[in-house]
């Protein structure tokens, strides 16, 4: 396929935007791949779509390799299918009503949708069975940023795995995890596989894949001996261990007037601030929960969601005093009516705690002597805690994640009544997987991972063009040659015939990023040759124009 620039749209920009930091924000945009329409809304244009499309047909054809069968479920959905999964509370989600007045949702998965068709399986002789789609999503992103890395509308492909047992869902998600690795290959990504957390999506257990970068909305946590890896918000680390006062009996009360942070609490009392705990009083659904870190940590609202089994809200000061009788700064765990849930480092030792009574702390606070909580990991890991494999120290690497695969077991069949009649002739609820990759985001991690000062230097599998072709000026008509030739094999072409300086060109070339650019210029006339160079290498060679398929092919072997 020869395509003509004079006769694409192809508004390249010599400035980014103003607000762009991510390279990938800054080079989409000057390339002419993508153009903002709003906060967090992109339309991709020609250059744009192409390299999209190459990216999701890797995908579809990864999924179909592994037994998917390609649908598409509805982007309006009626309202009582996340009310019956209870997702319906969680704010991102896009909700509104018809002309009647009957509630709907712009879902930003299809959990729900595709649990509702699976109710037409009927038995373990159908399973297993594996859907997908390439669906718009809608997302209430609050701080839309970062181009193409963190919006309120996409494109992803989610697929949904449904089994008979705990063992089927096994090798559904471990088929997932060998084809994503293909995906990232294929698009000629470094991706990490990493431990992740299921929050939102439900379910008990979920993994990820992180593609290191310069600039993204992510942290990548690892070990810096590289044995682990884990997305931020389930990254598990070991803290310093603290530095206790001597043990007491009992809890004793002290007045600690004016005191509102750890920093001010542990210089008051002169104590360690790892020797302290931190109270966030939430609200799930309508139930107050109580959650503890140490005072030096920060809560991990991912891991919370994951404890809790569903989403919350930080409760309000009216709704502490009601149930504490002290407001935030000044409440504890001890004898309170709540359910309290503590992160897996107060197990031990004796803390410094809210008294809940305004301007008092308790010292020498212990879990399982003066209060009972549940125990969970909810803290968020730091750089420089412990690695739990091996002891190594870890560091934090910004990156990009480009997808996500769940274990659901039956957190969605069970409310929705997906059942099947087993072998042994009894009714069960389906067993399901939920796997999701984002084709945008994996376009902007190939940016991330593959450009240089004058543009991208797209792989071959994604590229928009195979060759780029600059036309210097009187010499239309060998260049037609030339693209003919290529095209002729099998390559796809950008002929730039545009009515430009040949600084231009060059420029836009760079910019663009196709894998190999061909000069045709005074030599082609002279004697038959064209300059070859390969973008990621940046080094011309003189080849005739009659060796243009094989020279181009050489260098892709």
């Amino acid at each position: 396929m020869i395509v003509r620039a004079s006769k694409l749209f192809l508004p390249t920009l010599r400035d980014a935007p103003a607000d762009a930091e991510a390279a990938s924000h800054k080079l989409l945009v000057r390339g002419g791949f993508i153009r903002q329409v709003g906060a967090g809304l992109w339309t991709f244009l020609p250059l744009g779509w192409r390299v999209h499309q190459k990216v999701v047909q890797i995908i579809r054809e990864e999924i179909n390799a592994i037994g998917g069968q390609e649908m598409l479920e509805p982007v309006l959905t009626p309202a009582e299918l996340w009310e019956t999964s209870g997702r319906i509370r969680i704010p991102i989600v896009f909700k509104l009503k018809d002309r009647v007045g009957r509630d709907f949702v712009l879902p930003f998965s299809h959990e729900e949708t595709m649990t509702f068709h699976a109710r037409e399986l009927q038995s373990y002789k159908q399973l297993p069975q594996l859907w997908y789609h390439f669906s718009t999503k809608e997302r209430d992103e609050p701080r839309p940023r970062g181009g193409l890395l963190r919006v309120r509308e996409f494109i992803m492909k989610d697929s949904y795995s449904f089994d008979r047992d705990e063992a089927g869902l096994d090798r559904s998600f471990d088929a997932h995890k060998g084809a994503y690795e293909r995906i990232w290959e294929r698009c000629g990504l470094e991706a990490h596989y990493v431990v992740a957390e299921s929050g939102i999506m439900g379910g008990r257990e979920s993994s990820g894949f992180m593609a290191p970068a310069e600039s993204g909305e992510n942290t990548l946590v690892r070990c810096e001996n590289g044995d682990y890896f884990a997305d931020y918000d389930a990254a598990r680390g070991i803290p310093r261990a603290p530095t206790f006062p001597e043990p007491l009996e009992r809890p004793e009360e002290v007045e600690t007037p004016g005191v509102g942070t750890i920093d001010a609490l542990a210089g008051f009392l002169a104590v360690d601030p790892a020797a302290t705990s931190k109270a966030m009083p939430v609200m799930a659904g309508e139930r107050l929960v109580l959650a503890l870190v140490r005072g030096d940590d920060r809560l991990s609202e991912e891991k919370l969601v994951t404890a809790l089994g569903e989403a919350y809200r930080p409760a309000t000061e009216d709704e502490i005093n009601a149930t504490f009788g002290a407001g935030g700064g000044s409440i504890g765990p001890v004898a309170v009516t709540v359910d309290v849930l503590a992160d897996e480092t107060l197990r031990e030792g004796q803390y410094v705690a809210g008294a809940n009574r305004d301007g008092w702390h308790l010292r020498g606070v212990e879990a399982g002597r003066d209060y009972n909580p549940q125990f969970a990991d909810i803290r968020q890991a730091n750089a420089g805690d412990a690695c739990p494999v091996c002891g190594g120290k870890l560091l934090e690497q910004t990156a990009i994640e480009l997808g996500h695969i769940f274990k659901l077991g039956t957190f969605y069949s069970i409310p929705f009544a997906a059942r099947f009649l087993d072998e042994d002739g009894e009714e069960k609820p389906l067993v399901m997987g939920s796997y999701g990759i984002g084709p945008a985001r994996t376009m902007a991690a190939i940016v991330e991972q593959h450009h240089d000062d004058n543009g991208i230097a797209w792989p071959q599998s994604v590229a928009p063009y195979d060759v780029h072709i600059v036309v210097l000026a009187g010499m239309e008509s060998h260049a037609d040659e030339a693209a003919a030739a290529l095209d002729e094999a099998g390559f796809d072409v950008l002929l730039d015939d545009r009515d430009a300086r040949a600084g231009e060109k060059f420029a836009d070339a760079d910019l663009i990023g196709c894998p190999f650019r061909v000069t045709v210029g005074r030599k082609a006339a002279e004697d038959g040759t064209v300059d070859l160079r390969e973008r990621a290498k940046g080094e011309d060679d003189a080849v005739k124009v009659s060796d243009l398929d094989s020279a181009v092919r050489g260098k892709l072997s």
